[in-house]
């Protein structure tokens, strides 16, 4: 009867240790495949991180009438810091067209930002737009670079638009791809605040300075596939400037871009933010820009 008992208790205990090695054995087989399922997800996330495609379309920077480089400084830190786009030039034109360049375009950044200083930052918009000739003809022949875009402030909108319908169809030279202008004055400072900004926009100024007459005779040059932003500052309901270039002045260029077939998008800033020396301080700008360009 003892010996029954001993071996029935032997048979149970048996039957629990191989339970719990069953047991162990299955927490063990799902830890490795939990394992391998974290694994996998790891490595497709970054495998989807690896296969964003970079923009290399590098960006001109040109400042406006008495600019340094400081005059686009704080945005070109601005957009690196928020990993949008990464300085890796400056180009420096004197009065003759010499391009001095200072940095390298490695071919390996996201989004290569330019930017472009003229030693005399007083001068007129027609040897600004030999300059930027000049810019683009060392990208071109230093890098082999075909496309680019152009962020111009001030006068350094006025002179880039004023490159692109002088020299817009000459194919040997970097196609520009997107053109953002900042409180430019494409109608000199002609003030028609009498225009309200709907007619301006459908029919362009009623009243126009010689500087518009040349766009309006030049514009066959423009490729239309050049994609256009157009951002003017408004300090206020009443005053209907950034303080420097008047709104209608800014926007001006509107309805003859988007009549010679290119798109064009305009966006007012108000505000203290939107005075003429802070449109490229202006940190909404700046998401204007990013998006526009690189929409992000």
């Amino acid at each position: 009867m003892v010996q029954r008992n001993k071996g029935n208790i032997n048979l149970v205990l048996s039957g629990v240790v191989l339970f719990v090695l069953l047991f162990l054995a299955g927490c063990q087989t799902q830890e490795n495949t939990t394992s391998k399922e974290t694994t996998s997800t790891e490595t497709t996330t970054t495998s989807q991180v690896e296969s964003v495609e970079k923009g290399t379309v590098p960006t001109l920077f040109i400042h406006g009438y008495k600019g340094t480089v400081n005059s686009f400084k704080g945005m070109l830190e601005r957009l690196e810091t928020e990993n949008k786009g990464q300085q890796e030039i400056v180009l420096t034109v004197d009065v003759n067209g010499n391009v001095q360049a200072q940095g390298a375009l490695s071919k390996q950044a996201t989004n290569p930002m330019v930017q472009v200083l003229f030693e005399d930052n007083e001068n007129n918009e027609w040897n600004q737009t030999e300059w930027i000739r000049a810019c683009l003809v060392y990208l071109q022949t230093t890098y082999q670079i075909d496309k680019v875009n152009i962020v111009g402030h001030s006068m350094g909108g006025v002179s880039g638009l004023r490159y692109l319908v002088t020299y817009g169809q000459e194919q040997a030279l970097p196609q520009v791809e997107k053109f953002v202008a900042l409180g430019a004055p494409f109608n000199d400072f002609v003030d028609d605040s009498g225009q309200g900004l709907a007619e301006l926009l459908e029919n362009g100024p009623a009243v126009v300075s010689s500087r518009y007459q040349d766009y309006q005779s030049l514009i066959g040059n423009l490729p239309s596939a050049t994609k256009f932003l157009l951002i003017a500052g408004q300090l206020s309901e009443t005053d209907l400037s950034d303080g420097t270039v008047p709104l209608n002045s800014a926007l001006a260029v509107y309805a003859l871009l988007k009549q010679h077939g290119n798109p064009v998008t305009e966006k007012v800033e108000e505000g203290e933010g939107a005075s003429h020396s802070m449109l490229h301080e202006n940190e909404e700008v700046d998401r204007e820009v990013s998006q526009f360009l690189w929409d992000i």
